[in-house]
C-alpha cells in the first residue's frame, strides 16, 4: 500500500500545507471553490462544494496526513472506511461521502484494504469529536497520530472482533443501498431513452 509520508515534528498546519501542494489543490485546499472537481478513474465530474462538505472536508484533509492514505481512489476508499469505522461524529457529509467511497474501493477491486482500514478505524479514534482550531493544526503531526493511537505501526492489525465483522457488514449493507440508491435513477433514465429508441 501506497502511504503519504510527513515529518512527525511538522505541524499540521504545516503537514497540510505540503498535502494541498502535493495534491495540487491549492493554497487553501478548495474550500472556498462553488464546486469540488473530483476524478474518477479518467471520468472528471464536480460536486457542489457545500458548507457541510467543506466543515467534512477540513477534518478529512487532516485525517489523511494522520493515518498516510493517499488520495487515489483506493486511498479515499481506505480513509473513508477508517472514518465509518471510528465514526463521523455528526458530520451528515463525511458520513455519506465515506459509503460511497467504501463502493467504490469494492468496485475497484480492494475489498481487503477497505476492510483493513475499517477495522483500524473501529481501534483508533479520529478528528470528528475534536474543535478545528489554532491549537489543532499548530500541533504536531506526531503528537495527533499518538493521541489518536495511530502511532503503531500498520501491519499490527488489531484483531477482529465479531462486533468489528457485524459492524462492517452493517456499514456496507448501508453504502451498498445508497450506491443502489443513486443509480437506479440512472439506470431508469437509460432503460427509457433506449425503449424510445427502439
Amino acid at each position: 500500500m501506497t502511504t503519504l509520508a510527513y515529518d512527525e515534528s511538522q505541524t499540521l498546519r504545516d503537514a497540510r500545507a505540503r498535502y494541498f501542494q502535493d495534491n495540487a489543490f491549492g493554497d487553501d485546499g478548495g474550500y472556498a471553490a462553488k464546486w469540488a472537481k473530483l476524478q474518477l478513474g479518467p471520468v472528471p465530474f464536480a460536486i457542489p462544494n457545500s458548507a457541510a462538505r467543506v466543515r467534512a472536508l477540513e477534518f478529512h484533509d487532516l485525517h489523511h496526513l494522520v493515518t498516510g492514505y493517499p488520495t487515489d481512489v483506493v486511498g479515499e476508499a481506505e480513509i473513508g472506511a477508517w472514518e465509518i469505522g471510528g465514526g463521523c461524529a455528526s458530520f451528515v457529509a463525511a458520513w455519506i461521502l465515506n459509503l460511497y467511497a467504501m463502493v467504490l474501493g469494492l468496485l475497484f477491486g480492494a475489498p481487503g484494504a477497505v476492510w483493513r482500514a475499517f477495522l483500524r478505524g473501529r481501534h483508533t479514534r479520529n478528528l470528528y469529536r475534536t474543535d478545528y482550531d489554532d491549537a489543532l493544526l499548530d500541533a504536531p503531526l506526531g503528537e495527533v497520530r499518538a493521541r489518536l493511537g495511530l502511532a503503531v505501526s500498520q501491519s499490527a492489525a488489531p484483531q477482529a472482533t465479531l462486533g468489528d465483522r457485524i459492524s462492517f457488514a452493517f456499514w456496507l449493507a448501508i453504502a451498498l443501498a445508497l450506491a443502489a440508491a443513486t443509480l437506479a435513477p440512472i439506470f431508469l433514465a437509460v432503460s427509457w431513452i433506449v425503449r424510445a429508441l427502439v
